[in-house]
């Protein structure tokens, strides 16, 4: 044994075809330790039309993301839905444009929230988001689920109901109306006649 270090920490002189497959071993997991990756939830995201909506994705392991190339896309037409680089929003697709926003309050911490604000029904379907840093690249995708309450498909014998059940209430109450009318005329003309022709007065 002797020193080929120097600075008196003595070490064991391997040969090279001993050192090297350990070499090899620390560079792989070197690598393996700066692959990167894009996680996001498994459920449906679901919201209302008109509200606002996260969509959440976070990078694993936790790393700052404050100079990462971060990118929102909507699988079904490849648009860009918001474009994140160096602490910039760069351009989007046009029916986007003042409805989302990176939520950077997360980024040093690796999280790529993204709000889209007053969400339409044409919101629905699935996101891509996209992580650049360098070499590395990663991905991952959330379904987003817009219900819109008053959409509803209306049936033609579902119309028609309503409109008959509605000429038979308003035939009811003008019905009404005219009987009520009616006997109140009836009322009057009877108080009318007595004061007319009052009845004889008895012996």
């Amino acid at each position: 044994m002797h020193s080929i270090l120097g600075c008196n920490h003595p070490t064991f002189a391997l040969p090279w075809r001993t050192l090297l497959p350990y070499l090899v071993a620390l560079h792989l997991l070197h690598l393996g330790s700066a692959q990167l990756n894009v996680v996001a939830p498994s459920l449906h995201v679901t919201a209302i039309v008109g509200q606002d909506v996260v969509l959440r994705c976070h990078l694993s392991p936790c790393k700052d993301a404050w100079s990462s190339d971060i990118r929102w896309i909507q699988h079904r037409s490849s648009g860009l839905v918001h474009h994140y680089q160096n602490g910039i929003d760069l351009e989007q697709m046009e029916e986007y444009k003042g409805r989302t926003e990176l939520l950077r309050d997360g980024l040093s911490d690796g999280i790529l929230d993204l709000r889209i604000t007053a969400v339409r029904s044409t919101d629905s379907g699935s996101y891509i988001c996209t992580v650049e840093d360098g070499d590395n690249y990663a991905e991952a995708v959330v379904d987003l689920e817009v219900s819109d309450p008053f959409s509803q498909i209306v049936h033609p014998w579902k119309v028609a109901l309503a409109v008959v059940i509605t000429l038979l209430v308003a035939s009811f109450v003008v019905s009404i109306v005219f009987l009520h009318r009616k006997r109140a005329a009836q009322s009057r003309e009877l108080s009318e006649s007595f004061q007319a022709f009052p009845p004889p007065k008895s012996l």
